[in-house]
């Protein structure tokens, strides 16, 4: 993890309600401490904020996205310039396929051993087709299901589970 932009340790407020801030070494001209005001401090503070979807590593020269030579120079010759600049005994390709993003299901798989892709009957394949996220549905739902189920299904369901943020339908 990086380190915070300024360290909350040494960071007070003065009887007068400005922000003082000591350096960790004085400047040139001996100045040893900053004083601001609070909304002068977080106007400097939200500049160190990068924009959003923005790249935090800008590369230059043969590393640059655009540059004609990226292609010959990165691992996995991707670039401007992989068709022309490489001949084609030259580059390997791929043995296997580039996969995309990984499933939720999968995720709960890998991170939590949980395993919902396949049935615990009869060991088929399942697929999801809605994800609930509103407790009283959940509740009637669940309360639905242990009136209703046999005595050998009848385990406790886990509650406080919930939904991939941002996702109210998977398939």
């Amino acid at each position: 993890m990086s380190r915070p932009p300024v360290s909350t340790e040494r960071m007070a407020l003065t009887s007068s309600g400005h922000v003082r801030y000591p350096l960790k070494t004085p400047y040139r001209d001996g100045t040893t401490h900053v004083v601001i005001e609070p909304l002068d401090f977080m106007a400097r503070l939200a500049a160190l904020v990068p924009p959003p979807r923005m790249h935090l590593t800008r590369y230059h020269g043969v590393f640059a996205p655009h540059s004609k030579l990226r292609a010959a120079v990165t691992p996995a010759h991707r670039g401007m310039g992989a068709a022309q600049s490489l001949p084609a005994a030259d580059v390997a390709k791929p043995s296997t396929l580039r996969h995309g993003a990984m499933s939720w299901a999968r995720r709960l798989k890998r991170v939590f051993g949980i395993e919902i892709e396949d049935c615990a009957r009869c060991g088929g394949k399942l697929r999801i087709l809605a994800s609930i996220e509103e407790p009283e549905v959940i509740a009637t739902i669940l309360s639905h299901l242990k009136s209703t189920a046999p005595e050998e299904y009848s385990a406790e369901l886990p509650l406080g589970a919930r939904a991939p943020p941002g996702q109210a339908r998977l398939l």
